[in-house]
């Protein structure tokens, strides 16, 4: 059997061991004995560490736009895809292995806001919101941009603290906050305070 090529085998190790035990904790000793790589190896993929940072997080960036589209996709219109994104969240927050996301765990790590890597997670917070004010937009909804910021701020609680609380309540508590919000018009509707 061949082995992966050397930057996949680096970018799986990196993966592993930052999502686990967070960036700054991992040296790039360990992920290159991790990936059976020699040092020079490591810097012709990656000029420095907080590039492999990078690398992670651009993968990682486009596995959750490929995760969120596919539930775009499957959903029966912009409300439905909202609530199904939503629920994804709250289904990942729930697995035992779940350590936060991986944006905001970087960003705990770095946190001047002109560093690439902080960059990177602003490119990806930016799509993200930008995916639910279009799906607000494409359901009439009245304030998508407003919205979209407050499904941000929801999306962050359930990443930071989705498992801290009763797992069980989370889904039908995000479940009826998200209907709300996304639905105004809805009769009984309670305004969110």
């Amino acid at each position: 059997m061949t082995q992966p090529p050397a930057r996949d085998r680096l970018m799986a190790v990196a993966t592993a061991l930052f999502y686990a035990e967070g960036i700054h904790a991992v040296g790039i000793d360990r992920i290159i004995a991790g990936a059976g790589v020699a040092k020079a190896t490591f810097y012709h993929h990656f000029a420095s560490k907080d590039e492999l940072v990078r690398g992670y997080l651009v993968e990682e960036y486009q596995r959750q736009r490929n995760a969120l589209e596919a539930v775009h996709r499957a959903a029966a219109g912009p409300r439905e895809a909202l609530l199904g994104i939503f629920e994804l969240l709250v289904d990942n927050a729930a697995h035992p292995r779940f350590r936060g996301c991986p944006f905001t765990n970087a960003a705990a790590e770095y946190p001047d806001p002109d560093h690439p890597v902080r960059r990177t997670i602003a490119d990806y917070r930016s799509w993200n919101r930008g995916l639910f004010r279009d799906l607000l937009a494409a359901s009439a909804h009245p304030d998508p941009d407003g919205t979209a910021t407050i499904l941000m701020a929801i999306r962050d609680g359930i990443v930071v603290g989705g498992a801290l609380d009763d797992p069980a309540a989370l889904p039908l508590q995000v479940r009826a906050t998200v209907t709300r919000l996304t639905d105004p018009g809805r009769a009984g509707a309670a305004p969110i305070v």
